[in-house]
């Protein structure tokens, strides 16, 4: 007998899901951004649309606390300043590890490539 995981979702699903920071709203996911050799989703990709015009910032999968499937909505532990402040993403720019470590060095957070070394 075949039971379904209520965690798996495709990123199908999760495009558009709002995203929620500690003291609220802050935009939506746009895109992911998944890792070509790993097939890891590395970020979620969120437009700002709404609250801060014309930005987006990058959220690591890592940084989301919780998600309601219910309310289509992801929550992380940032607040809306440290998001406003975080560096800014655009779609032209290529993910260097140079941006990824000013990234994760802004958010306070051990890089996951760091990790992966490790494990290796």
């Amino acid at each position: 007998m075949e039971t379904w995981d209520s965690h798996l979702r495709s990123t199908k699903e999760g495009s558009g899901y709002h995203i929620q920071a500690l003291d609220g709203e802050i935009g939506h996911v746009a895109d992911f951004i998944v890792d070509d050799e790993t097939w890891a989703i590395r970020y979620l990709t969120v437009d700002t649309t709404n609250w801060l015009p014309g930005r987006k910032v990058l959220i690591s999968p890592s940084w989301i606390e919780r998600v309601s499937w219910t309310e289509s909505k992801f929550f992380t532990n940032h607040t809306r300043d440290a998001i406003k402040t975080a560096p800014e993403f655009t779609s032209e720019a290529l993910i260097t590890r140079q941006y990824e470590t000013s990234l994760y060095d802004f958010y306070k957070r051990r890089g996951y490539w760091l990790d992966e070394l490790v494990s290796r």
